[in-house]
């Protein structure tokens, strides 16, 4: 019998040359961020440029995957009817240990024990079989 294959039911972010590795490191776990090899600063989302210092120089870098909660929303009410089950689901902007910020959902958190500057972690959650993103949840105290 053959394994039934997992599509995403949802939008999901284009793929490119750019955010492959990426995408390809969620598939395994881990959590990649951008380093400029000239100045050293880190950078999320994937550009083919530093955004500090210009250089054309980016790596790959593994990120720890601990956060901050920068700031959020409770998403009530949605217009688009693929995350119609999902509400209330909480949108945030959570900032990384290594300093930049990306947006994420927050899972396996209370919504009352929501407050900026909390400490979070990033998880992850599969969307399909090719398809791995990332989330946040509270890390506990710090």
């Amino acid at each position: 019998m053959a394994s039934e294959v997992r599509e995403a039911t949802k939008p999901v972010p284009l793929e490119d040359d750019l955010s492959r590795p990426f995408r390809e490191a969620a598939l395994e776990g881990g959590l990649l961020i951008q380093r400029c090899r000239s100045c050293g600063s880190h950078q999320f989302y994937p550009r083919r440029h530093c955004v500090t210092c210009f250089a054309r120089d980016p790596q790959w870098v593994e990120a720890s995957g601990a956060a901050r909660l920068h700031t959020f929303s409770v998403v009530r009410r949605t217009a688009d009817r693929a995350f119609a089950d999902d509400v209330p689901y909480v949108f945030a902007v959570v900032e990384l240990a290594e300093g930049p910020r990306m947006t994420v959902n927050v899972v396996d958190t209370p919504l009352d024990e929501l407050r900026c500057d909390m400490p979070m972690r990033i998880v992850f959650s599969r969307q399909a079989d090719d398809l791995v993103l990332p989330n946040a949840a509270a890390a506990g105290p710090s």
